[in-house]
């Protein structure tokens, strides 16, 4: 491809992943309809089956599933430059609307307003129906019932991040042998224009930050710096996607003291009603915490993990996909992600939200409103935030 031609595709990309950043509302699941549509219908970018080979390499790997998906579309466009692209465009919409959001409520008293106790509010139905949702898919027979039930006792009773990560951990191991006789190995080859040693080079960069960063930050006791590596190990090790980084985020940025936990739970309702990818949260909470340059390093910090991931194992899947065991660790281990998700449903989200039986009423309309008459997001969060004004009137 000629250099003319590269910029042209670079652009292209930009220009179609910023369309979808500005339209892509619903959440992951969603996002990947707004994509198959866009990038494989409408532009045949991609053909449908290295679609859905995509699709199932970005739910093996930690981050965000729809970000790291059209990373991989911009790839296979137009290179590694065309991945950055693909994520920018689709990224910096809801980032911009959300670090707005976080100006917004700098000097204000959120404890006292009704409508940011209606989004905390909005955030319990929206983790409810993911867990609903996901419960579901992922956890719908005995086995993987009981490793999400167990991975949820585990959460709550012990209040750790590392309960979170043993908890992913020992779900894997014991889908290697578990679940390993229950998937299919049939895959079809999915070709990327990434060498090997790209690939190699991203893959030690991953895995060197996610080592280096906690003793680089013992060391040298930067805030900045701090920041980055909490972003970048949420991103790097939560599995299932936006509501799942949750608890991580909010152990560390709350127990920091970065951010209050009633603006963390006002910001997580808010990010319900942009479009655009979940993670774009981390630029609120960067926000919050540190301004403009916080917003920017807690995104980079949260994304950066799987785009390296992407970029690095886009080569190598064609092989591993077809292990039986690695898929049943990956069965495991999404159990596990239905399981620390109903833990967070409780706490923090339920103990702080639900407080009267006025608060249950409005959940449980919203929660109708969203599931069975499927209205969008943004009415959602219009509503749970009119529902709080008015309780705030009236009581």
């Amino acid at each position: 491809m000629t250099p003319k031609r590269k910029i042209g595709a670079l652009v292209e990309v930009l220009l179609v992943s910023g369309k979808l950043g500005l339209t892509s509302f619903g959440g992951p699941v969603a996002h990947l309809a707004y994509f198959h549509h866009e990038y494989i219908l409408r532009r045949k970018w991609m053909d449908e089956r290295s679609y859905a080979d995509l699709v199932a390499l970005c739910q093996f790997l930690p981050g965000s599933a729809s970000s790291q998906v059209g990373i991989g579309i911009g790839i296979a466009r137009a290179g590694l430059l065309g991945g950055l692209a693909a994520w920018l465009g689709f990224t910096l919409p809801s980032f911009i609307l959300l670090v707005a959001f976080a100006f917004f409520l700098q000097g204000y008293d959120v404890g006292s307003a009704g409508w940011i106790h209606g989004l905390k509010i909005v955030a319990v139905v929206i983790v409810a129906h993911a867990v609903y949702a996901m419960g579901q898919k992922l956890a719908s027979d005995r086995g993987r019932a009981t490793v999400a039930g167990a991975a949820a006792a585990v959460t709550l009773l012990w209040p750790s991040p590392y309960a979170q990560i043993l908890a992913i951990a020992a779900a894997g191991i014991l889908g290697l042998w578990l679940f390993r006789k229950e998937v299919s190995t049939e895959a079809a080859n999915l070709h990327i224009p990434v060498g090997r040693a790209s690939a190699w080079g991203c893959l030690v960069l991953y895995f060197g930050l996610l080592a280096a960063l906690p003793i680089l930050r013992a060391a040298a006791e930067n805030e900045r710096l701090a920041l980055f590596d909490s972003f970048y190990r949420a991103g790097a090790l939560v599995f299932g996607g936006g509501h799942v980084v949750l608890p991580l985020l909010e152990n560390e940025v709350v127990s920091a003291g970065w951010v209050g936990r009633e603006e963390f739970l006002a910001g997580y309702g808010a990010a319900q009603a942009v479009p655009g990818p979940l993670f774009t949260f981390a630029g609120y909470l960067g926000a919050m915490s540190g301004g403009m340059a916080g917003a920017a390093i807690a995104v980079a910090g949260i994304f950066l993990p799987g785009f390296l991931l992407v970029a690095g194992a886009l080569p190598f899947w064609n092989e591993f996909r077809k292990s039986p065991k690695l898929q049943g660790a990956l069965a495991g281990i999404n159990a596990a992600v239905v399981g620390i998700l109903l833990a967070v449903l409780y706490d923090p989200l339920w103990t702080s939200a639900i407080l009267q039986p006025a608060d249950f009423a409005l959940a449980a309309v919203l929660f109708i409103m969203l599931v069975f008459w499927k209205l969008p997001p943004w009415v959602i969060v219009a509503a749970g935030a009119a529902g709080g004004m008015l309780f705030a009137i009236l009581w």
